[in-house]
Formats: C-alpha cells, structure tokens, sequence
C-alpha cells in the first residue's frame, strides 16, 4: 500500500512513516487534538526511485564536498530534476488521490510535510531540513508529494545529513497529508526551557498559521508559565508585524502585514495558556521526556501539529537555575545593566563568545563572515549553515526559540540572541562585541575566553585524499575534548576511547563521587564525555574501553586512601578483574551505556579490558544483560593485553565477542617480563619482539576462522612495521594516534596494493 492512516501509526513505525508521521500518529493514538490525514509511506519513495532505475543516479549526484556551496546546489539541482521529471506510477496517484477524497469533504485544504526516517532523533533533530506546502488542493497535491520527495536532496538536507554522518543512501522520506488548520493564532509550546531544561513551560504564540513563527520572519509573544501553579509567571508582547495566513481567493499561503491595532495584542487568552499547558503536560507524560510541540488555535479548539523531543537539554539537567530578574519585557529577555549593553533581544542558545560583528543583509555577504565573527541579520535562513558554522555567534532581529536561527545555533553549540529587534541597525560592521546567549545581550567590547578551542586545522591532513584502504584506520583518543580534532583526521572510527580519563578528571574515587553525588551524577558524566566523541563520530563507531585504571593512580584521588596497596599496581587490581569484584560501580558504567544506546547512539561499540579467560568474559556479559544491553544485538568485544587471553581467543570467541582488539604495551610488557617504566630493563622492551608478534599473528589467524574482527590500539600501531606485519596477517583494523593516522592510511594502502600485485604475480 502507498498510503497508510494516522489513526493506524504507532511510534514504533518510523522506518514506514518517518519522525513526523509516527509523532502524530502515535499522538492520535493518545487521543489528542491531531487534525485528521494519512502518511504517503517511506517504502513509497523507494520503490519509486528504484522501479524507476534513478537511485544509484540520486545517491552519485549528492556525494559531494558539503562545505562547497557551489557543488551543494549543483547536487541538489541534479536530484531534484531527476526525481521531478520522472512520472509517478499510477496505481501510486490514484491510491493517494482516493485517500486525499477521503479527508474533510473531500475537497479540504491539506498540509503536505515531509517526514524524514532521520528525524527528530537524539542530538539531532533534523528540524526545517525538508519541505512543508500548506493549503494544498487535489489540483497540485501529487506534484507536492513528490516535491517533498526531492527535497530531501535539499542544500540544507545534505549539508546537515553529512555534517551529521547520515549516509543518504540509508535515509528515506514519507509525506504526511494532513486537513489544515486555518489557524487564527498559532506557534510553538516547550515543555521545559529549551537551553536551561527548567521545569517550566515556553509558550510562543503569533497570530495566523505557525509558519511564520517556525520560520523566525516574525518575533512571537513568550508566555513563561509555571508547571506548579499554571501561572503565567511572565508575558513578553511582540511586536508582530507580520502574519501568515490563507488567501481568500486563491487559497495560496501568503505573508500580510498584521493590523496596526493588534500588533501589540496579546495574543493567547488565559483559558487557552491554560489549554497548552495541560496538553503539554499529557504529551511529555505520554513520550516521558520533554517535547517541542507546534500548536494552532481555529474557533477556539487548540490542536496538535506535531511534537518531538527537544534535542538540547543536557542529559540529566533538571533545569535549577539561578533565579533570573526580570522586567515588564519577561524573564526571557536580557536583564544586564551597564552602559556596555547595546541591545537585548531573548536568550535563544546560551553561552558568551567575543568577535567583530559582521552586519549580513545579502547572501553575497556570507563570504565576508571570518571564524570567529558574530553574524548579525534580519533572520537566518539554511543557506547561511555553513557561515554560521565558522561564527562565534549570532545576532537576529526577528524570531524566538524556534526560529530557524536559534535551533540551529543550539545545535552547533553557538551562542544566540534573537529578536531583538533592531540589531542589525544599531551595531556597527567591523565593531567588536560579546554576546550572551544565556542573558540576551550584546554587549560593547570583548571579554577573555573561558575555554579554548581544540585546534582542529592542526589534525587536518595535509593531504586533502584520504586513501581508500580494506583494513580500516581508527584513531585512539584519550579524552572527550579530542573527539573533534581526532574527528578532522577522517580516521574510520574510535579504535579506544578511555572511560578512566574522565573518571580521574572528578578528582575524586568513583566510590567517594557516587556516596557524595548519587549513582544519577556519576553516569550522567560517563554519559557525558562519551556521548561527545559518539556524536562527533557518528555513524563512525566508537569503541569504548570500561574502566581500567591501576590502584595507584585511584591513590592520588579524594577517597584513595581506601585503595589497596600494590607492590606492581600494573599486575593488580585493575581492569575487568577490579569490575567484576566490584560490581556496583561496574554496573553504573553499564548503566550509562545503555542510555546512550537509548539516546540513538547505536555507533558504540563496548570494550573490556584486561581479560584472561572465558569466565572473565561471560560474566561481563552477564552484566550487560542485567543492565539492560542485549549482547546479541550491540557490538561489543575484549582487549587482548595477557598472553593468556591469546592463548584462550577460541574460548573467548565461544562466548560471544564481535571482536578482540590488542593492547600491545601491556601484552608487550607481560609476555617479557618488562615494566617498560622501569629505566633498568625498559631498553629491551619491544612490540616487535618475535613472541608478541606469534600471539598477535595466531590470534588473528584463529579469529579470522570463528569471524570475530581483531584490532589493535596500542600505541604499537602507529609504528609501519607493525601495520606492515598486522596488515600481511589480515588485521580488520587499525587505531593509530591523531597525529600518525594520514601516515598509518598511507602505509596501510601500500602494503594493500603490494599484496594484491603479489597475487596476481
């Protein structure tokens, strides 16, 4: 079937609906307020761009350098000509148009969106990638279709899809079509404080349909309303100077100036602020997680257009801020006092950032945008992404929280004050000035940086092709604030990431942390810094290694006097072996694990270290099952770093692992009987010393046999004559250091290609 009903969508049937169809089937299914329609399904548009032989065509045309903006829409010119001229199948149209018959009286006004199988995902809410057409009749309904179609080849749809690691050969599109709402007044609802998660309700409301809310071309009324009281705690009235409504004659959506006496009306009444909250309440209780829901008043009904996950509150935040002042104006706009203070405008992506102030008033001024500037507009629109990637901040004169300037900026981590009205008039090109994104101010001069950047260009490879190689190439990274430059050396993936370093980081033992801060405080940081490499390498996989830090680094900390003391803390109490005998903090790693799983960030791979034998392992997995992580479906795996866990792989195989990955400066320093720390004996400390190499070669020989992938992420593996040795033996990967991973490439495609000429010799 083409077609499939709202009333018949659950959430569970994204990969048919996509993010949007199963919202608001899934909200229908709850018994709220959806105006009726049905979802042209995902497997529709597949089946129309293979049975019509234009796929492979499509997915060429748009792999293309993202951060070009000429090759950019040259993709998308190309993909959205190949999918418009090519005619829809018949049963296709008249299933579509027999569904479209059945809505309203059957001549109704319809809503045509997209809804992306990529959507309104954690992190990444792929809000405004693809198109929305309102008030659509049977005349131009099948050509909306398929334009929504195309759009998913959008510019700002592949600059995103790419920026966020999203093949676009995995994403498929369905369309919702849905009655129309000729909505008097409309707009956005958060449950909770887009930047500060604040337990409170955000209310923005313009009159007309929510498009022009969405779209940022006019500065909305906030209502910030109590979840306690239902109180409205604060009211800021806009100046609403435009509306978007439908056109009496031709029923086209068209923008039009909002009558001079309601431009400073308030706009939602008291019983409807009291309506939104209570719906708001039903759909966060429904989804249990808090939610950004688009709204539409029409005859004094309040309906629900759509809700997602709002995508930029910190994982645990419970929103408990210093209690802001406020004026008449609300508590969502800037407060600071100070002749520095040039404007204010509503705090929309928080944090402060310094630079010179770049006045944008034409796209051909984007060029002009430097890192480091803040960008100052009207309002952005997609086409500035890729400048206001390079900005320290931006600066708007029209929109609120949902506009599409503050939804990007909180997605990149950028500062931004918007609506404030007159910004790109008051301030001076070339002037310098600190924004604050928490405040809504922009204030006259700089201000020192709290934190430095991590100097990404340094990790860019010089040469700008990266060498296709079968043995793949990950990069080792020791702590979360290297994701990103680890990121830019293109490796294929995170060969180890190290949970310790940001347990030692707290200064404290994880058992003095967790008795001062709760179990909740010591997995939200776990979560935290290894939620930064995964979505920083996504769909790249992460490997991640459990904790495994010897007694005497635990010794340094607050609560270390209670650690053991080891004559060779190296040989003791560490790795699995100290998890397995202390489950209670093992469990918490676990347990964090199995959020960011639940998060979306299916690119995590588990890693444990130090194991000897079986048992070690099917314990640990028993763990993983009791935390609630299925070892059938996750990728998960041990470190080979004792001879007797080389000797054991077929063992270890029997109890499930996808893969075993070397730690050569252990297996090194166990197989010699060497502390390579040890300045007496650390001369004849050698990865390539015959015995390392047979345990290294054997297992990978006997893991090639039982298909489990083998890797090594000891530092061993940037050195060529390792990758030389491991590459002959047919390694599946290798994890080199940031700085070694363009080399590793390079000498891994060399030993690749000499291997294939040998074949055929």
């Amino acid at each position: 079937m083409a077609v499939v009903w709202l009333d018949d969508v659950r959430a569970d049937d994204l990969d048919l609906v996509g993010g949007k169809g199963a919202s608001l089937g899934e909200l229908t299914g709850a018994g709220l307020p959806v105006p009726p329609g049905f979802v042209v399904t995902a497997s529709t548009y597949r089946a129309f761009i293979e049975d019509a032989g234009i796929d492979d065509e499509l997915f060429a045309a748009v792999e293309v350098d993202h951060e070009d903006s000429a090759a950019l829409q040259a993709a998308h010119e190309a993909a959205h000509d190949l999918i418009m001229e090519t005619p829809m199948p018949d049963d296709v149209r008249e299933e579509i148009l027999d569904a479209y018959r059945s809505v309203g009286e059957g001549d109704a006004f319809v809503a045509v969106r997209s809804s992306a199988t990529a959507e309104d995902l954690p992190d990444a809410s792929f809000a405004g990638q693809q198109e929305t057409f309102l008030n659509v009749t049977e005349e131009d309904l099948l050509d909306r279709v398929k334009e929504c179609w195309a759009s998913l080849f959008s510019e700002r749809a592949i600059y995103y899809r790419n920026r966020k690691g999203f093949p676009h050969d995995k994403v498929d599109i369905a369309v919702v079509v849905q009655q129309m709402v000729d909505a008097e007044k409309s707009g956005v609802m958060f449950t909770r404080h887009p930047s500060t998660g604040k337990k409170e309700i955000i209310i923005e409301a313009a009159w007309g349909l929510g498009e022009a809310v969405v779209s940022g071309t006019v500065s909305p009324d906030n209502y910030v309303v109590s979840r306690e009281s239902g109180e409205v705690e604060t009211a800021t009235i806009a100046d609403k100077k435009t509306m978007c409504v439908r056109d009496e004659e031709s029923g086209e959506t068209v923008m039009r100036d909002v009558p001079n006496g309601r431009r400073h009306e308030r706009v939602l009444t008291d019983d409807e602020v009291s309506r939104l909250l209570e719906l708001g309440e039903l759909v966060e209780d429904h989804y249990e997680k808090p939610q950004d829901v688009e709204w539409a008043v029409y005859d004094g009904e309040v309906y629900m257009l759509q809700s997602r996950p709002i995508t930029t509150i910190a994982e645990g935040d419970d929103g408990e801020e210093t209690e802001s002042e406020g004026d008449s104006g609300g508590s969502s706009r800037a407060t600071a006092t100070g002749d520095d203070v040039l404007i204010r405008g509503l705090g929309a992506s928080p944090g402060i950032a310094s630079g010179r102030a770049r006045i944008v008033t034409k796209l051909d001024h984007l060029d002009q945008v430097a890192e480091g500037d803040i960008i100052v507009t009207e309002m952005t629109m997609p086409d500035m992404v890729p400048a206001m990637k390079r900005a320290a901040g931006i600066v708007t004169d029209e929109g609120g929280m949902t506009s599409h300037a503050a939804i990007v900026s909180r997605e990149l981590g950028v500062p931004a004050v918007v609506g404030t009205g007159d910004g790109t008039k008051t301030l001076e090109d070339g002037e310098v000035v600190t924004i604050d994104g928490d405040k809504g101010t922009v204030r006259e001069g700089e201000e020192p940086e709290e934190k430095q950047r991590q100097p990404v260009e340094e990790a860019r490879p010089k040469t700008p092709v990266k060498p296709m190689t079968a043995t793949e190439v990950k990069v080792n990274v020791s702590i979360p604030e290297a994701a990103e430059r680890a990121a830019a050396t293109g490796a294929d993936g995170v060969g180890l990431l190290r949970i310790e370093h940001m347990v030692l980081t707290l200064g404290k033992t994880p058992e003095r942390f967790i008795e001062q801060n709760g179990e909740r405080a010591y997995v939200d940081e776990i979560v935290s810094g290894v939620r930064e490499a995964a979505e920083e390498f996504y769909p790249r996989p992460v490997r991640v290694r459990t904790l495994d830090a010897p007694t005497d680094e635990f010794r340094q900390l607050e609560g270390g006097e209670n650690e053991p003391r080891e004559h060779n803390p190296m040989l003791g109490y560490r790795g699995i072996r100290r998890g397995l005998d202390n489950p209670s903090v093992f469990r918490l790693e676990l347990q964090a694990f199995r959020r960011l799983f639940d998060m979306g960030y299916d690119n995590l791979e588990v890693m444990f270290p130090l194991v000897n034998d079986a048992e070690d392992v099917l314990r640990a997995k028993e763990h993983m099952r009791e935390a609630g992580i299925d070892p059938e479906k996750r990728e998960w795996g041990v470190m080979i770093e004792t001879p007797a866990a080389a000797l054991c792989i077929e063992e270890l195989a029997d109890a499930g692992i996808d893969f075993a990955s070397f730690g050569t400066n252990d297996l090194t320093q166990y197989t010699l009987a060497v502390d390579r720390n040890n300045e007496h004996v650390a001369d004849i400390y050698d990865e390539l010393h015959p015995a390392v190499l047979k345990l290294i070669g054997d297992t990978i020989e006997t893991c090639r046999e039982v298909d489990v992938k083998t890797s090594i992420c000891g530092q061993a593996g940037s050195k060529p004559k390792m990758v030389q040795f491991l590459v002959d033996k047919g390694v599946s990967s290798i994890s080199a250091n940031i700085d070694a991973v363009r080399d590793v490439q390079h000498e891994v495609k060399r030993v690749e290609q000499r291997l294939l000429l040998d074949s055929v010799r």
